[in-house]
């Protein structure tokens, strides 16, 4: 079945209908018509791009993926680029499935590049807001960006407590130093690939607010600003956890030089101590006489010499904290 809906006057009249009827109504001013293709050929969209006045270019991206989110204003329609993301709790990695919709005065076509894109919670979002489908176009369109930007809302939140996380671990004694260093730099890499998608929205949606393009009115204007606030606040959270992770990262490596440091202070306080019955029993090697030769005074002399240049080495390296 197609994913296909008409509203009338602001009431779902039909559903399900094949996408070649939808040249039957898109001429009736009343009528506000919504379809969805998933992966389509370029065959696909030409059927219909002659119908409503698609701009090639548009149809050409439309098919093509990894396109950047962007608002393009054509003659007879609007074209929107948008991604909504996932982030895996476990690995910190961040999926995202892109999705173009084609805005006419009377049409809403969304193109998503691939099965991920759950359009079902789009339609769950217009039916929770049926009040507002006499808006026609313009609220079908807030209910996808709607979507789209919370998915980013929740995203970095997600990515907030991730960090969080991190940070806790990054003062723990028994975290290991690989598993920090992969963390941050999944968590580093998430969060570049995460601006690159929400950084542009504030455009997208701050242009569609411009009175001129005559998609919003002033009855959905309010409800395409709060999406516009939720973008602001996404990408400034963004911005505080991108600078967030490159300060544990700087913080992991200072530590991990203060520790060397620590370790060489020991080691190097260690081979001072062993030094010195070295350095006695060497000056007593000597085959020359010296005081005690031959005797066994002697060997008491260098053994109480040892043990105490040894004791007195370490007490004094200890009350400098260097062991």
């Amino acid at each position: 079945m197609p994913r296909t809906r008409l509203y009338r006057n602001g009431v779902l009249e039909a559903e399900g209908f094949p996408i070649a009827d939808v040249s039957d109504y898109i001429e009736d001013s009343a009528v506000t018509v919504w379809f969805d293709l998933c992966r389509p050929t370029a065959e696909d969209l030409a059927s219909i791009s002659e119908e409503l006045g698609l701009h090639p270019l548009a149809v050409e991206d439309a098919i093509h993926e990894h396109q950047r989110p962007k608002l393009d204003r054509y003659d007879s329609h609007l074209f929107v680029t948008a991604y909504a993301v996932r982030l895996n709790a476990d690995t910190g990695a961040l999926g995202t499935s892109e999705v173009a919709a084609f805005v006419t005065r009377n049409a809403l076509v969304t193109v998503r590049k691939d099965e991920d894109f759950d359009i079902d919670q789009v339609i769950d979002r217009w039916d929770n807001s049926a009040d507002l489908a006499k808006h026609g176009v313009s609220f079908l369109l807030y209910g996808l960006l709607d979507y789209v930007v919370d998915g980013h809302f929740d995203a970095v939140q997600l990515l907030d407590e991730q960090i969080e996380a991190l940070e806790d671990e990054l003062f723990s004694a028994s975290a290991k130093d690989s598993d920090m260093e992969r963390r941050t730099f999944e968590l580093r890499k998430s969060l570049v690939m995460f601006r690159r998608t929400v950084l542009p929205m504030r455009e997208v949606v701050n242009s569609l607010l411009r009175r001129d393009l005559h998609i919003v009115d002033d009855a959905m204007s309010p409800y395409f600003q709060d999406v516009y606030d939720h973008v602001l606040r996404a990408t400034e959270w963004t911005e505080s956890l991108r600078d967030l992770v490159s300060t544990i990262r700087e913080t992991h490596l200072t530590m991990q030089g203060n520790r060397l440091n620590v370790i060489m202070k020991q080691v190097t306080s260690w081979a001072a101590i062993i030094a010195v019955p070295t350095a006695v029993t060497g000056f007593y090697g000597q085959n020359v006489p010296y005081p005690g030769f031959s005797k066994p005074i002697g060997f008491w002399e260098s053994t109480i010499i040892m043990i105490v240049l040894s004791i007195g080495l370490f007490a004094w390296f200890r009350k400098r904290d260097w062991i």
